[in-house]
């Protein structure tokens, strides 16, 4: 039944194991989460990435080095400027989550637990609530 949640990496024995602890460790810094957070799901300058986390933007550069190494971001040049995205959508979700689990370790009630309306839903359309304590579309 649950053969298809125990495909690739996920067993404890996985040789993968090693490497997720890497990817926390490259993840262990504040502001290459902002940078992530910031990428999302557009190309950014360094300077434009600097600005939005409120770094210099050599110290920018140093971290997005260290994010391009380990396969997090990708770069383009166009002529003397370079930018960075996202390599995938592994990093931004794994970087919500943690910030999703940061907001539990606050909250029993943490705030994502209210955003749960449906991004589909037409302007106008009334929605079922999901909290009486927020209000409904």
């Amino acid at each position: 039944m649950n053969a298809d949640m125990r495909c690739g990496g996920t067993e404890p024995d996985s040789q993968y194991v090693e490497l997720a602890v890497e990817v926390f460790a490259m993840l262990a810094d504040a502001t290459r989460v902002r940078i992530i957070l910031a990428l999302g799901g557009e190309e950014l300058s360094v300077n434009e990435l600097a600005d939005i986390v409120e770094k210099t933007p050599a110290a920018v550069s140093q971290h997005l080095a260290k994010l391009r190494l380990a396969r997090f971001v990708t770069s383009r040049q166009e002529g003397t400027r370079v930018f960075y995205q996202l390599a995938n959508e592994h990093a931004k979700q794994l970087v919500t989550d943690a910030i999703f689990q940061a907001e539990h370790s606050l909250s029993n009630d943490p705030p994502h637990h209210h955003h749960k309306i449906d991004r589909a839903v037409i302007p106008g359309q009334r929605v079922p609530r999901l909290d009486s304590s927020v209000p409904s579309i």
